[in-house]
């Protein structure tokens, strides 16, 4: 739903900046990493839920031969809000600049579109930065798309959502996957494919409410994503020098994480070798197949196709049993299996990827105890946010009263959100 306060809002804070009103505005959804974290960079599909936490942009051509961009945040932050460049001659400023994603999205429109002039353009947003919601994502999406409307470039949403993934990934060298720019281009509930040729598959609604839970501490998926990435390889190099590994599973597997073929792996058929593997590359792996076939199940039950009992222990175990049995009974066992996975992966996250941290424990505990289904971390971890599901507003808000009395700095009930899209 269109917020038309917030419209008039960005329109007058617009002229106050430019003397004259914005010719498009643009708005692109926060995402919650909901399922199969930290593997979009791996090739593996991963889920998503924009929500309506927003990212704003307005947008002119520009008089002259310069390109303004005015961030409101920043301003209200006492930092540096405002960048000046040339189309003509762009170019990335010093590490950190937020101008950056700017520039790197028009060099990445550039690199494929004719007809891109200098603008005028203001930033305004309601998504939290590093807090793992992709608030860098939802900025690239929107300015991406408010240049597509403004120069009639005729982009659609994969058009959108590839281009700023290549601004991030390859013209800023930030190492991520695409499940960021993907999640926002499309906002809804979206598995995405992350590999060519990327396909879409957007999933039915859920009856559930999440609750967002800012634990306060700055991450950088810059600097999460390279340690993981190069553990998982040197895993790879040791179980391709084991002289005794089978030829089929060697056929899946290869020297780097995104060439390896995890979903065709099983883990029983790989795990006398993964025994010998040093600890950290071990669980690295083990991580990465186990949150796969989690997530495999969770599909299914988004599509209302609840799996047998056991294939759930299959995937699980046996120590799970109970809680199956649990979910599956409830009376709405779509919701409650699902707050089951989320909490069966971000066990993952926390002990087999070790992106979790003591004040994000006690937080996702404080959440369970007031009554959510599940709770995970959303995003690179170490840090940031998690995302709770509670079966309805009452609960959402005392999940979200108690957290914040118990360490989280922020928090918000959000909705399920559409993605990019032109408000003006």
């Amino acid at each position: 739903m269109v917020d038309n306060d917030l419209i008039k809002y960005i329109v007058s804070e617009y002229k106050r900046f430019y003397d004259v009103e914005p010719e498009v505005i643009v708005s692109a959804p926060g995402r919650l990493d909901f399922l199969n974290t930290h593997q979009d960079y791996k090739g593996l599909p991963v889920v998503s839920v924009g929500i309506n936490l927003r990212t704003y942009v307005a947008i002119s051509r520009s008089p002259d031969k310069y390109s303004r961009v005015i961030s409101l945040n920043m301003l209200r932050e006492r930092r540096s809000f405002q960048d000046i460049f040339s189309v003509e001659n762009v170019y990335l400023r010093e590490n950190k600049w937020f101008g950056n994603y700017i520039r790197a999205s028009i060099i990445a429109l550039k690199q494929c579109c004719e007809g891109i002039g200098d603008v005028l353009a203001l930033i305004y947003s309601d998504v939290p930065i590093a807090a793992g919601l992709a608030s860098s994502a939802a900025l690239l999406v929107s300015f991406i798309g408010s240049v597509n409307e403004l120069y009639g470039l005729g982009l659609d949403k994969k058009d959108v959502a590839e281009l700023a993934y290549h601004a991030e990934h390859d013209v800023m060298n930030i190492p991520c996957g695409r499940l960021d720019q993907y999640g926002s281009a499309y906002g809804g509930i979206v598995k995405i494919e992350t590999k060519p040729p990327y396909n879409i598959e957007e999933l039915p609604g859920i009856n559930g409410v999440f609750v967002v839970l800012d634990s306060g501490i700055k991450h950088s998926t810059g600097d999460i994503h390279p340690r993981r990435q190069a553990e998982i390889n040197m895993g790879l190099r040791l179980l391709l020098q084991m002289n005794d590994l089978s030829r089929e599973i060697r056929e899946k597997l290869a020297s780097t994480y995104y060439a390896v073929k995890w979903d065709m792996i099983k883990y029983d058929e790989i795990k006398p070798y993964l025994n010998r593997l040093p600890d950290i590359p071990r669980k690295r792996i083990i991580f990465t197949l186990k949150m796969n076939d989690s997530t495999s199940l969770a599909l299914e039950v988004l599509r209302n196709n609840i799996p047998c009992f056991e294939k759930w222990v299959s995937v699980f175990g046996l120590e799970w049993r109970d809680k199956i049995l649990e979910a599956m009974r409830s009376s709405d066992p779509v919701l409650s299996l699902i707050g089951l996975i989320m909490n069966y992966q971000h066990i993952l996250l926390r002990d087999l990827y070790d992106v979790s941290l003591p004040k994000i424990e006690k937080i996702r505990n404080v959440a369970l105890s007031a009554g959510a289904l599940g709770a995970k971390i959303s995003g690179a971890g170490l840090g940031g946010s998690l995302i709770a599901l509670t079966r309805d507003r009452e609960t959402a808000r005392r999940v979200l009263s108690n957290a914040l009395n118990n360490g989280a700095v922020r928090g918000w009930i959000v909705d399920i959100d559409s993605g990019l899209r032109r408000e003006r």
